[in-house]
């Protein structure tokens, strides 16, 4: 299992990284770029997470979380863009 301490730990990296341009960031698009990546990084958690229990309710939960991060995204993008959601 040491393949997972290795995922698990590339993940963790990652997000720290992540958290790290979300702090840092000098514009709001970067800020949106780093939480949308969190989100991707959410589900391989998720992934990692039903491979290592064997459950694959997991995987419904990366699938969901994937989905509001995706609508997220795109709402704030068009929030920050300065267009209304039905343009």
């Amino acid at each position: 299992m040491i393949w997972f301490t290795v995922a698990f730990c590339l993940l963790l990296l990652c997000a720290f990284f992540c958290l790290y341009r979300l702090q840092q960031g000098p514009t709001a698009p970067d800020r949106t770029v780093a939480i949308d990546v969190l989100g991707t990084l959410v589900v391989g958690f998720c992934a990692l997470y039903a491979l290592r229990t064997g459950k694959g309710f997991y995987l419904n939960i990366g699938i969901a979380w994937a989905l509001l991060s995706f609508v997220g995204t795109i709402a704030l993008a068009k929030y920050l863009e300065g267009k209304a959601f039905d343009d």
